[in-house]
């Protein structure tokens, strides 16, 4: 992820680069290029980042946007609108797969808000990436589009959700003895006839395959269920 550029050319509003900013820190990304902005620095650009100031202070402006992908091995061009001529097109995900599989720096370039890239700017680079969305209405905030690429970008970089915090797991004893605390209550409530040839023995190991991993707990918990409902039976 350090080896992937983000470039906004042109931007207007300073509130969009702080936006942007933290759009690619809170996806682990801090390498940020700017191409001629209309205002930067600015206040409005660190009270948009909240919490991103660092990418802020370590960004770099550039004159022209052949200056800021000189060092890079692709870039990869965002637009929303279809061209006649363009670089090879891909969705955002695929672009995301294919820029972390280069070992080298790589761009994504991103358009000024109200028109995007112009052409220059688009044939600069080598790949043409939409972002998909509604045919009536696709044009995307420029700090939005950042964030789904970045999104895009950490998930095709292998970085999961992280596991839930379990607790003990329990074994293959205390799974079995839940099973005979179920056949119990089954026989004493009448549920279960005996030597009915039923299968709910089966059915119920069926049902509880299916969890991934029952913890100890959890288990705990059902057993003190049943047995609260076999002393209230055995009571009345």
């Amino acid at each position: 992820m350090e080896r992937i550029r983000f470039v906004l050319c042109r931007p207007s509003h300073p509130g969009n680069i702080g936006a942007a900013a933290r759009a690619m820190k809170a996806m682990g990304l801090a390498d940020l290029r700017l191409v001629a902005p209309e205002r930067y620095p600015a206040h409005e650009a660190y009270w948009m980042a909240t919490g991103a100031a660092d990418v802020l202070d370590r960004a770099r402006v550039h004159a022209a946007l052949r200056e800021a992908i000189a060092d890079c091995a692709a870039a990869f061009a965002l637009s929303a609108r279809p061209r006649e001529w363009s670089p090879q097109v891909l969705d955002a995900r695929a672009a995301a797969v294919r820029a972390l599989a280069l070992d080298a720096p790589v761009a994504f370039v991103f358009g000024a808000e109200a028109a995007g890239l112009t052409n220059e700017e688009l044939f600069a680079c080598q790949y043409l990436v939409h972002i998909p969305a509604s045919p009536e209405f696709s044009s995307l905030n420029l700090a939005q589009a950042v964030q789904v690429v970045a999104y895009e970008l950490l998930v095709a970089s292998g970085a999961g959700v992280p596991p839930a915090r379990a607790g003990k797991l329990a074994t293959i004893a205390d799974i079995e003895g839940l099973y005979a605390h179920l056949e119990q209550a089954a026989l004493a409530s009448g549920f279960l006839a005996p030597e009915s040839g039923s299968r709910l023995r089966e059915r119920w190991r069926r049902l509880f395959s299916r969890v991934p991993a029952l913890e100890r707990e959890e288990v705990n918990i059902l057993r003190g269920l049943l047995k609260a409902l076999l002393a209230k039976q055995s009571g009345e």
